[in-house]
C-alpha cells in the first residue's frame, strides 16, 4: 500500500485525499461520520447525487463526492470546485475527489457506454478500496458508500469491504416500479412478438406501450442503458436503503406499495435545501451558465416561454426549425437553451433558422446553458417546454411551473404520462420514440400547445395544479416534512452503523492482540 501522504495510488489513477490544516481545524479533532458518494458521469446523475451530498452535509456529516477525473476536471473549471478543501454546508462539510478511468479524454470509446461502463467498473473496483483505505489512514474512515444507477458495482465493493451502502434512484418511483416488475418478470412488457402491449402496474395508471420506459422495449436503440439499469436491480438487495429524488405527497400510493418490497426513503426534491441556503454555491455543472436573469428581469410577469431539452436529447435540425416557427407564430417571448453537442460526439450543432432571431427581436434569447433553477423560479416565466427528464420535472413541479411535455425516450415518456394525466400540470406536445421515432411535430402543433399552456382556462387550471405541488414539495423538505424526516432517519442510521463498524474493528483488534499475547507466552 502506498504511503498515505502520496496522491498517487498505483499507475491506475489519482486521488486527492489531503485536507488543508485550516479545514482540518474547522472539522475538529474527532473522526467525523464520513459518507462517500460515487457518481456515474452525466449531468442528470451528477446533479441529484451532489444535491443529496449537500443535504447530508447540512445534517452534520462529512461528505466526499467522487467522479471519474474527466468529468471532475470540467466541474472544477465551470463551477470553481477545488479538490482537497472542505466546504462548510449547514452543520457539516463537503469535499471533492476523483479517480482516473484509464482512457484519454478524447478517446472515442467514451461515447459508447457499452464500452465505457465496463471500463469504469473494471478500474473503479480496483481503485475504490485503495481510496477508502487512504481515508481510514487519515482518521476519517468511510462509514457508508452511496452510488447512483449505471454503476451498481459500487454496492459490490461496499459488501466486500464490510461497509453499508445505499443507492440514490434518480428517476420517479413509477419508473422504479416498472423496472422492478420487468426485471422479475412479474408482468408482461412489450416484446418482439407483442411490441405494442400495454402495462398495468400496481397502483399506477395504465401505461400504454409508448408510455413504458423505452429502455424496456426490444427495439430500443439504447440496450446498454437497459443492461446498466438491470444491473442495479440485480444488486438491489445489497444497499440497506434506496433513496429517491421524489416526495411522498407526489407518488404516495406507489411509494407505499414499493416500500413493502424495497427499503425506499423519499428525500426529494433534492435541489431544495432549506437547511443550507449557501449550498447553491457548490454546483456540479459541466458548463458555465449564460447570464440570462437580467434579460428575464426586463420582461413582464408570466410572459416568457422557457425551452430546454436537457443535456442528452438531441433533436433534428428539421424539428428545431418547426419549434422555432411555432414559437414565432405564437408571438410569445422565449428563452431557448440550445446546448452544443459534445466535441467528440460527431454531431453537428443545431441552430435556429436564418433570420429567426431578427424576426423575434427583443422577444427572444438563445443561450447554450442556463441557471435552470433560477429561471424556473423567475416570475416572468410562464411555462417550460421540456423533454420531461426527471430532474427537470422535479425542478418544475417544485417551482410551480406549468409544462409543455416533449418527451423523447427512456423514463421521459413515463414522466410525461404523469405530468399530463396524473399531476395535470402539463400540455402534451408529443409521445416519444416508441410511438413514432421519425414523427415530426409541426409548427401548428407547437403554436397550439404554447397558447394552451399560457392563455385561457386550461392554462389557469394547470397553473393552479402546479402551485399545489410546489406547496407540497416545499412542505416535504421543510423541517419535519416527509423528506426531511427521511433524510434525518438515514443520517441517524449511518451514524449508528458507523459506531458499530468502529466497535467491530476495535473488538477484532483486541482479539488479535490477546491471541498474539498468548502465543508469545506459549513460545517462551
Amino acid at each position: 500500500m502506498p504511503n498515505i501522504n502520496q496522491k498517487k495510488i498505483s499507475s491506475l489513477g489519482t486521488v486527492s485525499p489531503t485536507i488543508s490544516s485550516s479545514s482540518r481545524s474547522s472539522m475538529g479533532s474527532e473522526s467525523p461520520v464520513h459518507v462517500f458518494l460515487i457518481s456515474s458521469p452525466g449531468q442528470g446523475h451528477v446533479n441529484p447525487l451532489l444535491r443529496l451530498g449537500k443535504r447530508l452535509a447540512s445534517k452534520g456529516l462529512l461528505v466526499t463526492f467522487c467522479t471519474p477525473e474527466g468529468w471532475a476536471r470540467q466541474m472544477r473549471q465551470s463551477s470553481n470546485i477545488t479538490d482537497e478543501d472542505l466546504t462548510p454546508l449547514g452543520d457539516g462539510f463537503i469535499r471533492f475527489e476523483s479517480f482516473q478511468d484509464g482512457w484519454d479524454d478524447h478517446d472515442p470509446r467514451r461515447q459508447d457506454l457499452d464500452l465505457y461502463l465496463p471500463q469504469l467498473e473494471k478500474l473503479g473496483k480496483q481503485l475504490l478500496p485503495r481510496m477508502l483505505h487512504v481515508h481510514a489512514q487519515l482518521n476519517r474512515p468511510v462509514s457508508c458508500l452511496i452510488n447512483n444507477p449505471f454503476i451498481p458495482w459500487v454496492s459490490e465493493v461496499a459488501e466486500s469491504l464490510g461497509l453499508p451502502s445505499a443507492m440514490l434512484w434518480v428517476q420517479s418511483c413509477a419508473c422504479f416500479s416498472a423496472y422492478y416488475h420487468y426485471y422479475h418478470k412479474i408482468l408482461p412488457f412489450p416484446s418482439e412478438t407483442e411490441p405494442e402491449i400495454d402495462a398495468q402496474l400496481p397502483f399506477m395508471p395504465l401505461l400504454r406501450y409508448d408510455e413504458i420506459p423505452s429502455f424496456l422495449h426490444p427495439t430500443t436503440p439504447y440496450p446498454f442503458l437497459r443492461r446498466a439499469i438491470m444491473g442495479q436491480f440485480k444488486n438491489l438487495e445489497k444497499p440497506f436503503c434506496v433513496l429517491m429524488d421524489t416526495f411522498q405527497e407526489l407518488e404516495r400510493d406507489n411509494i407505499e406499495y414499493m416500500s413493502k418490497i424495497s427499503p425506499i426513503k423519499t428525500v426529494g426534491p433534492l435541489f431544495k435545501n432549506p437547511k443550507a441556503p449557501n449550498s447553491s454555491a457548490v454546483r456540479g455543472d459541466l458548463l458555465k451558465a449564460d447570464d440570462c436573469i437580467e434579460w428575464l428581469n426586463s420582461k413582464p410577469p408570466s410572459s416568457v416561454v422557457y425551452v430546454s431539452f436537457g443535456t442528452v436529447v438531441y433533436l433534428s435540425q428539421e424539428q428545431i426549425n418547426e419549434i422555432a416557427y411555432g414559437i414565432l407564430d405564437s408571438g410569445v417571448s422565449f428563452l431557448w437553451v440550445m446546448k452544443p453537442p459534445h466535441e467528440d460526439s460527431g454531431l453537428v450543432p443545431r441552430v435556429v433558422p436564418e433570420g429567426f432571431l431578427e424576426k423575434a427581436w427583443e422577444k427572444g434569447k438563445v443561450v447554450q446553458y442556463s441557471p435552470q433553477e433560477q429561471v424556473l423560479a423567475h416570475p416572468s416565466v410562464a411555462c417550460f417546454v421540456t423533454h420531461c427528464g426527471w430532474n427537470s420535472s422535479m425542478e418544475a413541479l417544485t417551482s410551480g411551473m406549468p409544462l409543455v411535455a416533449f418527451p423523447q425516450w427512456g423514463d421521459q415518456v413515463t414522466n410525461a404520462k404523469y405530468l399530463v394525466d396524473v399531476f395535470k400540470v402539463a400540455v402534451r406536445m408529443c409521445r416519444g420514440e416508441a410511438a413514432n421515432a421519425d414523427e415530426l411535430i409541426k409548427r401548428e402543433e407547437v403554436y397550439k400547445c404554447l397558447l394552451e399552456a399560457t392563455v385561457g382556462p386550461k392554462a389557469e387550471e394547470i397553473r393552479q395544479n402546479a402551485l399545489k405541488y410546489k406547496a407540497a414539495a416545499e412542505g416535504a423538505v421543510a423541517e419535519g416534512g416527509s423528506s426531511d424526516r427521511n433524510i434525518q432517519e438515514f443520517v441517524d442510521e449511518v451514524r449508528k452503523r458507523s459506531i458499530e463498524i468502529i466497535k467491530n474493528k476495535t473488538s477484532k483488534a483486541v482479539g488479535c492482540s490477546t491471541i498474539n499475547g498468548i502465543s508469545g507466552v506459549l513460545d517462551m
